[in-house]
């Protein structure tokens, strides 16, 4: 099987009255080729975001590897004191992160407008 080609977009939104939120928007397959593409683009964005959203929709496959970079992401985002919503993943993919502890890092929301919100409570 050939992998998809890990693609990030990075954008910011405004979901409330604060200060904008970071979105980093995943597309393709997720898996150990995709380093660069999960880390790398974590990395590029501003320490000082501390709000990030992290949109799974446009993701067709994520194996574990992939799954461990995700890890590596959240566990330096935590250490840094920066927030993250999930959201977009597919059921399969909810159960697997629910399942690997990812929860312990981030709460994970059906769609955008829910993770956005879930900012404010």
């Amino acid at each position: 099987m050939q992998d998809k080609v890990t693609r990030v977009k990075v954008e910011e939104v405004q979901c409330d009255s604060a200060a904008p939120v970071t979105v980093l928007r995943f597309a393709g397959d997720i898996t150990s080729a995709s380093s660069d593409a999960v880390l790398g683009s974590y990395r590029g964005i501003s320490q000082t975001a501390k709000r990030i959203l992290l949109d799974f929709s446009g993701v067709d496959y994520l194996n574990s590897s992939g799954i461990a970079l995700v890890i590596q992401m959240m566990i330096a985002a935590s250490k840094s004191g920066q927030t993250i919503q999930t959201f977009g993943l597919k059921p399969h993919f909810q159960k697997v992160f629910t399942m690997v502890g990812i929860t312990k890092y981030t709460t994970l929301h059906p769609d955008e407008k829910t993770a956005c919100a879930a900012f404010s409570a």
